[in-house]
């Protein structure tokens, strides 16, 4: 993308001051994003562009009422609070005709966020007193949507975090063997076998009742939140892409498997995978001040199953692109994503292992709160 391109894009959207520069930032693989800076005078101020993954999202306008509705519904509870809510959630800005999307001639997709200053993301949490901050941040989130309802958003990406369909697609990757991969992995097809009885429980337990329907971020990596970088604390939410109806179970389970991991998921040397506990802990102690006692017992009971279903979820499906020739993850070496299942499998057994603990520090947190 030149720097014609970027400026001729910019322009389509309503940016206060002159366009002076603008860069790709190193993170992000699904959506292509650029950072635009502009001068009004002497204030600077910075914008994020976007270009929507259609191959991900199928319908871009869906992702954007989504996250128009919910941001909305977050800026309104902070004003009724006394809090200003500007920086303290996501700003889309709008076209120069008014919208949410600007649609350029081949038809591809592009939006704009405003950049909430003095802010910065992180790869890992490092540290239990910001996983903490990190467990705030997501409780806070999930308690501010607590009375918005569900039903009403658009699924952007049908059966996410349905674990018992991401099984039947692995099941149906081992028969179609593409790449003739499956001999050679009989042992990792056989440890997604064995445990299939927890496929459906998050599933299974929505369906019933068991399980409320929530608004979920359902990917809640540290990433995903912008961090004060004076405080050290959450200051937004950020990537409502995949905002959508669920349980809160995932968010939990997903931000305790990405953070509380004490090595990367692609990491190959498996002596080095374990889930840490002081940082289970503290998530939870955040997540549990962040939400306000605003969730069910049977919730509260199953977070640490939560953990264990979303690290075998993920598992499955780097599995399963594996079988099928690596067609959605990008791996950058040979077998890499069978090293990332087979680094999830290992978390799964490490957190097999210390359920027991897990569940002992959920209940003490929550009867604390």
């Amino acid at each position: 993308m030149n720097d014609k391109r970027i400026f001729e894009l910019a322009t389509k959207f309503q940016y206060i001051g002159e366009i002076v520069s603008w860069h790709k930032p190193e993170s992000g693989l699904i959506n292509s994003t650029y950072i635009v800076k502009c001068h009004d005078g002497e204030q600077s101020r910075g914008y994020v562009l976007q270009r929507v993954n259609t191959a991900v999202f199928k319908n871009p306008h869906q992702v954007m009422e989504n996250i128009e509705n919910v941001t909305e519904h977050i800026r309104r509870k902070l004003t009724e609070q006394g809090i200003n809510p500007h920086g303290r959630v996501l700003q889309c800005n709008r076209t120069t005709e008014g919208n949410s999307l600007f649609v350029d001639e081949d038809g591809e997709y592009w939006r704009s966020y405003n950049m909430i200053p003095d802010t910065q993301t992180y790869p890992s949490a490092e540290t239990p007193e910001r996983f903490y901050n990190v467990g705030y941040s997501f409780g806070e989130f999930q308690l501010q949507l607590s009375d918005f309802p569900a039903d009403t958003l658009h699924e952007t990406i049908p059966n996410f975090h349905n674990t018992a369909k991401r099984y039947d697609d692995f099941v149906a990757a081992v028969k179609a063997d593409l790449c003739g991969r499956a001999s050679s992995v009989r042992e990792e097809i056989e440890f997604v076998i064995s445990r299939k009885n927890i496929a459906s429980y998050i599933y299974d337990g929505i369906r019933d009742w068991k399980f409320p329907l929530r608004v979920t971020h359902n990917d809640t990596k540290i990433d995903n939140i912008l961090i004060d970088t004076k405080t050290d604390k959450g200051v937004c939410i950020i990537d409502l892409d995949t905002v959508m109806p669920g349980s809160v179970l995932n968010d939990f389970g997903d931000a305790v498997r990405s953070g509380a991991a004490s090595a990367a998921e692609d990491e190959a040397d498996l002596d080095k995978v374990f889930l840490r506990l002081d940082m289970f802990e503290s998530f939870t102690r955040g997540f549990f001040s962040g939400l306000d006692n605003s969730l069910t017992q049977d919730e509260i009971l199953n977070f640490p199953l939560g953990v264990l279903i979303i690290t075998y979820e993920l598992g499955i499906r780097f599995l399963t692109d594996f079988l099928n020739g690596d067609q959605y993850f990008l791996v950058s070496r040979e077998r890499h994503n069978l090293d990332r299942a087979r680094n999830q499998f290992k978390l799964v057994i490490d957190i097999e292992s210390k359920m027991v603990e897990m569940n002992k520090i959920v209940q003490k947190i929550s009867k604390m709160s």
